[in-house]
C-alpha cells in the first residue's frame, strides 16, 4: 500500500513538472516573439512619421535597456542605425538580407538565428531601401526557465519527500486497521465470540467494525439456537424411543399373547410414534418456511369462515372438558398466503390449548378495527402467563414452558418460530401480552380487503 502511494505520488509530481516545462517554454518563446514583432512595428510606425530617422535612436536606446536590440542596415550590409553601432555578426547581417529579400511589400518575417529571436522587415529610410532588423537574445529566456525548472525539482523534491511520509502514515494507519480487522475475523473464524471488532481511524472501517461485531453476535446468537435446538430434539427423540422400544419388547416377551395388555401397550407405541412424526413435521416446517421466505402464493379469502374450519378441528378436545369462547365478525376477508396462515393460527390455536389454565378456557377473537383496514385475531389462555424476561425470546428460540401439565395438543416447541418466520414473511404485525398468573394473549393484525377480489390477486407474489 505504501509503494502504491508513493508511486502514485511521484506520477502527479512528473507530470507536473512535464505540463511546467512545456507550458513555461511555450509561453516565454511565444512572449519574445511578441516582443520583437511589436516593437518591429513601432519602428517601422516611427520611421513612417519621421523618414529622415531622426528620432530612431532614442526608440533603439529605450528598447536596449529591455534586452530588445535593433538595426537598420542598407541592401549592402552597412549598418545605418543606430548611432552608437554595437558590433553585430556578419551572418547576423546576412540572414536578415536573406529573409527581406523573400519579402514582398507590407511583409515580414520572424525567425530564430544564433540565440536570438529576430524580426525582419523592408523599410524605407531617407529614400533609400534599407532592412530593419530587430533580436532579442534567447538566453535570457533560457535561463529564466532553467531556474524555474531547478526551483520545480527543489520544490518538487520537498513535496516528494513530504508526500512519502504522509503515504507511509496513512498506509500504517489503514494497515493496521485492516490488520486488526482480519486478526479479529480469524479469532471468530475460530469460535472466540468475546472478540471485538474495533477501528476508529477511518469512518469506512468503523461501519465495517460495527457490521461484523453484528455479524458476530448473529452468529453467536445462531450457534446458541442450533445447540440448543439440537439439545432438546435429542431429549425428545430419546424419550418416545425409548418408550417405544420398551412396550415393544413387553408385548414381545409379556402382553403377546393377552389382548387387552397388547392392546394397551401398542397404543402408547403409537403415540409416541405420533409424537416424533409431530416432531420431525415441525422441523421439517421450519427448513420449508424458511427456504421459501420470498414465495407467497397471496389471494384473496374468507378468514372467518377458514377460521371456522381450523377451530373444528379441535372439536374433539371438547371431550376432554375443553371450552373454546368465540367472538368472531362474520365475513372478514384477507390478503395472505391461506396455506402459511393456516400453520399460524393451528399453531397458536395448539398452544394456547397447551398452557391453558385449570379451567380449560381459550377464548378466541376475530375483529375489525374501527377505520376497516385491520383485522385483529387474538386467542387468549388463562395460563400462568410467560415471565417478563422470557417474553423477548418466546419467538427467537426453542420455546417452551416448564410448566408440569398434560399436554392434549402433541408440541415440540418450534410452532411459535414457525409463526414468527410466517408472518415476518407476510409483513403483517404480531405480537404477544402476558401476565404472570393471569394468561397469555397472542394476536396478529391482518389486513382487511374487500370480499371481490382483483383480477390479479392469485397471482403468485414473489
Amino acid at each position: 500500500m505504501f509503494a502504491y502511494f508513493c508511486l502514485l505520488g511521484v506520477l502527479i509530481l512528473v507530470l507536473v513538472d512535464v505540463v511546467f516545462f512545456i507550458v513555461v517554454t511555450n509561453t516565454m518563446g511565444n512572449q519574445s516573439r511578441n516582443r520583437v514583432i511589436n516593437v518591429g512595428n513601432e519602428v517601422v510606425r516611427t520611421i513612417e512619421h519621421s523618414p529622415d530617422g531622426t528620432v530612431l535612436d532614442s526608440v533603439f536606446l529605450r528598447y536596449r535597456e529591455d534586452g530588445i536590440i535593433s538595426y537598420i542596415f542598407s541592401a549592402g550590409g552597412e549598418v545605418l542605425r543606430p548611432a552608437d553601432v554595437d558590433a553585430v555578426s556578419g551572418e547576423r547581417i546576412q540572414n536578415a538580407l536573406d529573409h527581406a529579400v523573400r519579402l514582398s511589400e507590407n511583409e515580414d518575417a520572424v525567425y530564430v538565428s544564433d540565440g536570438f529571436m529576430n524580426f525582419c522587415t523592408n523599410v524605407m529610410l531617407d529614400g533609400q531601401n534599407s532592412v530593419l532588423l530587430v533580436s532579442c537574445s534567447l538566453g535570457i529566456v533560457r535561463e529564466t526557465v532553467t531556474s524555474m525548472q531547478i526551483y520545480l525539482l527543489l520544490i518538487s523534491g520537498i513535496a516528494l519527500a513530504i508526500a512519502f511520509v504522509i503515504a507511509y502514515s496513512i498506509s500504517q494507519r489503514l494497515s493496521r486497521g485492516l490488520k486488526s480487522l482480519s486478526d479479529s475475523a480469524e479469532k471468530l473464524a475460530k469460535g472466540d465470540y468475546s472478540v471485538q471488532f474495533v477501528n476508529v481511524d477511518y469512518r469506512e472501517l468503523a461501519q465495517l467494525s460495527d457490521t461484523l461485531n453484528e455479524m458476530r453476535d448473529e452468529v453467536k446468537k445462531s450457534g446458541d439456537f442450533q445447540r440448543e435446538i439440537l439439545a432438546n430434539i435429542t431429549h425428545d427423540l430419546k424419550t418416545p424411543l425409548t418408550m417405544i422400544k420398551a412396550y415393544a419388547s413387553m408385548i414381545k416377551e409379556i402382553s403377546g399373547d393377552n389382548p387387552e395388555k397388547r392392546d394397551k401397550h401398542l397404543q402408547v407405541i403409537i403415540d409416541e410414534a405420533d409424537r416424533l412424526t409431530g416432531l420431525v413435521n415441525d422441523v421439517l416446517s421450519v427448513s420449508k418456511v424458511r427456504s421459501n421466505l420470498g414465495n407467497l402464493n397471496k389471494k384473496v379469502f374468507n378468514l372467518t369462515e377458514y377460521l371456522y374450519g381450523l377451530i373444528g378441528k379441535f372439536g374433539y378436545l371438547q371431550q376432554s372438558g375443553y371450552n373454546l369462547m368465540l367472538d368472531i365478525d362474520s365475513d372478514m376477508y384477507t390478503c395472505a398466503d391461506e396455506e402459511k396462515i393456516g400453520q399460524v393460527i393451528y399453531n397458536l390455536l395448539g398452544n394456547a390449548v397447551n398452557y391453558t389454565g385449570a379451567d380449560k378456557m381459550v377464548y378466541i377473537s376475530l375483529k375489525q378495527s374501527m377505520d376497516g383496514q385491520r383485522i385483529k385475531f387474538s386467542i387468549r389462555d388463562t395460563g400462568k402467563g410467560i415471565k417478563k424476561d422470557e417474553l423477548p425470546y418466546i419467538w427467537e428460540r426453542y420455546y417452551r414452558s416448564e410448566e408440569n401439565h398434560v399436554r392434549p395438543v402433541k408440541g415440540t416447541g418450534l410452532g411459535l418460530n414457525i409463526v414468527k418466520v410466517i408472518l415476518e414473511t407476510h409483513a403483517f404485525d404480531f405480537g404477544v401480552e402476558s401476565e404472570e398468573g393471569k394468561g397469555s394473549t397472542f394476536w396478529v393484525d391482518f389486513p382487511c380487503v374487500p370480499s371481490t377480489p382483483p383480477e390479479d390477486s392469485e397471482t403468485p407474489v414473489n
